[in-house]
This record gives structure tokens, sequence and C-alpha cells, in this order.
């Protein structure tokens, strides 16, 4: 018996015990409204990505060519359309989930308005874009759904019995448009016990993978900004089991950790790490500290400190901000150091924020994390804030140089020119750029591609390209030709943008409801009809 015939006879039995006082309520409308609605609680959500998840790891760990991938999306409708997308032109969402950026939630959902990615949004507003995705997820579902169950009633009144068992079996074997978050909570908003508070409502929302990374809650930059300032070890591992608690505490034992490091780039730290005894991780994180032996206690001057590390007694280079400077050139070694540590203490993942989509650089820091952890994988960032065009064409360049070919037909500096873009080098540089993910996956251990705010841009293109037409010479024509016309040819649902907004499945439920009585929106005079 199929799951759907095994949902109206469980509804039948239901009403039947009710005897005539619920006659009205017919089983297989049930059922329908059932299976419309298959995630109850954002824990239902949280539970069932964690295990595809999992299920996806363990597949990379096999074979690293099955590497996952997302894109950021600051609204519900924009995450909504994101899958419907990958399911028309894919076929499936497998290996395809959802990114929640820190930095959009800052720059568009909070109500002081745009804010920099520093911290200063609502923490509230994460947790609550984590619930309005997957609200508009699984509203993709109830839409498909319904247009099946329409397709199932006029197969059966048209007598098509080849066309009703079709249509039964593309219901009993749906694929939901409910894929895995990764969310961003930044530094944790706070200490210890507030990350926990604020990962409880991240999950129970459905987020069955949080990000966090190592920067002060108070100071925490944009990874991709200057003036980064990280914290020791001992601070950060608390946060990490400040989420893993959380996750416990909600019976999503299998949630996922990703644990980012942005000691590549951050020269800062506002304190310095406690140390009980030579080599252990706060003596570690205080050998990279820039400063001063001292030899002589009259070198040591009023408010100075100094550290007993490394076999050595240094004066830390304190900075008019009361921080202190790590080393230059200790990035790679301390975000090795991170990591190790990192995935020895909870997290399942890592983030390694870099300054440019260097395969050779990702892959330095991997192989050396993986003489520890040989499973260690990444999630990374194909950031926007990278000039991938300027960055590839000179990396491109670089090797041709080093190999001895002729450049001298380029400029370096000045490959991102339009002039370039059909050269034997662009040409080169954009089918690197095509293959990065499948590469760097291979090659340096990323489980998981991500863009960050791939639609913040989108929004802002599209847009720039309606205005200038539509309030320019080609008026309504450049709506029609440059956004409907497109919508119909590519068969983009929002073209009726009623049914996607839902009124077709209200008059179905206006007739569960109502029968005959029902006043129904979808008539023969619905202009909707004139996409047919």
């Amino acid at each position: 018996m199929s799951n759907y015939q095994q949902t109206v006879q469980s509804a039948a039995a239901v009403t039947e015990a009710h005897g005539t006082s619920w006659q009205a309520i017919n089983p297989e409308f049930v059922a329908r409204m059932r299976l419309q609605n298959r995630f109850k609680t954002g824990l239902d959500i949280a539970k069932y990505t964690a295990a595809i998840m999992r299920r996806d790891m363990a597949e990379y760990d096999a074979n690293p060519a099955n590497y996952t991938q997302s894109l950021g999306c600051w609204h519900g409708f924009v995450g909504q359309q994101k899958l419907i997308s990958v399911k028309k032109h894919h076929q499936t969402t497998n290996k395809r989930y959802l990114y929640l950026s820190g930095w959009m939630v800052a720059a568009l959902r909070s109500e002081f308005g745009p804010l920099p990615d520093q911290s200063m949004h609502e923490k509230t507003s994460v947790p609550a874009l984590i619930e309005e995705l997957y609200t508009f997820l699984k509203q993709a579902d109830a839409r498909e759904l319904d247009l099946l169950f329409t397709a199932l009633d006029n197969a059966r009144a048209a007598g098509d019995k080849a066309k009703e068992e079709e249509l039964l079996n593309q219901i009993n074997n749906y694929e939901t448009h409910v894929v895995p978050i990764i969310a961003d909570i930044d530094a944790g908003f706070g200490n210890a016990e507030a990350t926990y508070l604020l990962a409880k409502k991240m999950i129970e929302a459905g987020a069955c993978c949080i990000q966090i990374e190592n920067q002060v809650s108070d100071e925490k930059q944009c990874g991709h900004q200057d003036g980064k300032v990280t914290v020791p070890h001992v601070d950060f591992l608390a946060k990490i089991n400040a989420v893993r608690y959380a996750f416990m505490e909600l019976g999503v034992d299998d949630g996922v950790i990703v644990a980012r490091t942005d000691s590549l780039g951050a020269g800062l730290t506002k304190q310095i790490a406690f140390s009980a005894q030579e080599g252990d991780l706060g003596d570690q994180y205080n050998s990279f500290l820039d400063g001063e032996e001292v030899t002589d206690i009259s070198q040591i001057q009023a408010g100075d400190v100094v550290v007993r590390t490394n076999g050595k007694t240094i004066k830390p280079v304190r900075l008019p901000s009361n921080l202190f400077q790590f080393r230059k050139g200790t990035g790679v070694e301390r975000v090795v150091l991170d990591c190790i540590t990192s995935l020895q203490n909870g997290a399942d993942l890592l983030w390694i924020e870099t300054e440019k989509p260097h395969i050779g650089q990702i892959k330095e820091m991997v192989d050396k994390i993986r003489e520890t952890i040989p499973n260690a994988k990444l999630v990374y960032n194909n950031s926007p804030s990278f000039n991938w065009t300027l960055n590839f064409r000179q990396q491109v360049f670089d090797a041709w140089k080093e190999a001895g070919k002729d450049v001298s037909a380029y400029e370096r500096d000045k490959l991102m020119s339009a002039d370039y873009d059909d050269s034997e080098l662009a040409l080169e540089a954009d089918e690197k750029i095509r293959t990065f993910q499948k590469d760097a996956s291979a090659q340096a251990g990323i489980f998981h591609h991500l863009i960050t705010l791939p639609t913040y841009h989108t929004a802002a293109l599209s847009t720039d390209h309606l205005s200038k037409g539509y309030f320019g010479e080609q008026g309504m024509l450049a709506y029609v030709k440059g956004v409907q016309r497109k919508e119909i040819r590519r068969g983009i649902a929002t073209v009726k943008h009623q049914n996607m907004a839902g009124s077709d499945i209200g008059d179905n439920h206006k007739e569960y409801f109502a029968g005959e009585a029902a006043l129904k929106a979808g008539g023969k005079d619905n202009t909707m009809n004139q996409f047919a």
C-alpha cells in the first residue's frame, strides 16, 4: 500500500471513530494536508537535515567528487525560488543546501537598517530568518503537491488510470524542497551562555548546522575586513561545547558544527591566554605573540605585561587599543593549530577564511591539518569579496611566466580590463574558475562550497537592469522583454505569481471546508489563466 493510501486510511479511521458528527471531513483531503505539511516543527527539520549532512559527509570521505554546494539567501522567497530552480533544472536537491549569512542579516534584515558585518544586528533576526526560510520551503512543497493533487483529480475525472498511477507514484516519491541550512552564528553574540541560548533558538527554528568563528564577539569584523581579533582556544572551545550542548538538549544528536578560523588574516588578540605549563594550549597561543625578549628587569616599564612562553620571557607588543599583536608570518601556523584543536574538541567541519581563492594555499593548510586529522574537511567561502576574474587571470599569468611562456602581451595589474576577455589567458582563467569547486574539493579537502552573498548582488544587478530601461526609452517593454517574456519561456513559476503565493492552495482549502459554497478566486476570469 502506498504512503498516500496509508495516510488516507489513517485519517479515515479517525473520522469514522467520531461517527456522523465528522462526516463532512473527507479523509483524502486530510491526507493531502498532512502530506503537504510533512515537517510539523523546526526540530523535525533539524533532525531530518542533520541526517542528510552526515550522510553527505560520509559520501564525500569516500569520494571527494561528492562535494556539496549552497547559495546565501537573505529572504524566504529567495531561498524558495533557489530550491524550486534546482529541482526544475537538476531534478533533485541532493547535495544542495542553503547558506544563512550573518553579513546579509546585518545588511538586509536588521531593524537598525543596513549595518556592517560586526555583530551589531539583533541576534533574534538570525533564528527568525531560519524559520522564514523553512516556511517558504515548506510552502513550495505544499504548492507542488497541490498541483499534483489537482492533476490526480483531473485524471480520475477523465477515467485515465495510467495517468492516475503515474501521479500517485510522483506523490509517493515526492522529494521535499527542505534541505540543510548552514547558519552563521557569528562569534556567538556574547559569552558561551549567550551562544548556547542563541544556538537553541536557531536549532528550534530548523538549523542542523551552525557555523561559529574564533573572533572576539564585541570586536567581530567581516572576514574580509581588517582589524580582526581572535580569542584564545579555551574561549572558543567553550562556545563549541555550548553549541553541542544545545544540539543534544534538543535531541539533535548529530547536529553539525562548523568551526571557522579567521587567524590567517587576524593579527591581533584581545587577551593573553592562561597557561598552566609549558607547551599547553595557552602557551602555544602565546608563543605567537610579537614582543621583545626580556633579559633585564630594567626593560619593564609602568603598565607593561610580561609573559613566559616558548622558553623565553617576552614583553608583548601592546597597542593603544589595549590589544596585543601577533608576529607577522604566523597566520598559517595559527590556522593549523586552530583547526586541529577545534576538530579534537567537538567540531565537525572547518572554515578557513582566506584572502583569495587559491587552491594551492588552501591545500597547504589542509595537508598540514590532515597530518593529525586525516578526514579533516572544509566549508569554503567562494566569496564575492574576491575579485575572481583578476585573481585567476593573475594566477595564470604567474604560472605562464614561471613556465617561461611569453606574457609580454599582458599587463599583470590591468588584467581585469575587458580588452583581455577573449584572450588565451582569460579563457584559461575562466576554465579554472569553472572547475574551481571540483578541483578544490579533490585537492584541498573542501566538502562544501558556498557563496555567502550572491543574492544580494543579483538583486542589485537585476534591479539596475530593469530600472535603466523602465525609466528610460524602453518603458513597459523593459519589464515585458527583460522579465515576463523570459519567465514564460524559461518556465519560471513566478509568472503565475498568484499561484506561487498560495491562491490555488487556498481555493482548494475553501472547497475542503465549505464544499460547493466555497467562493474561489481561481475561476475563468482570473487573469493568471493568460499564462496557462
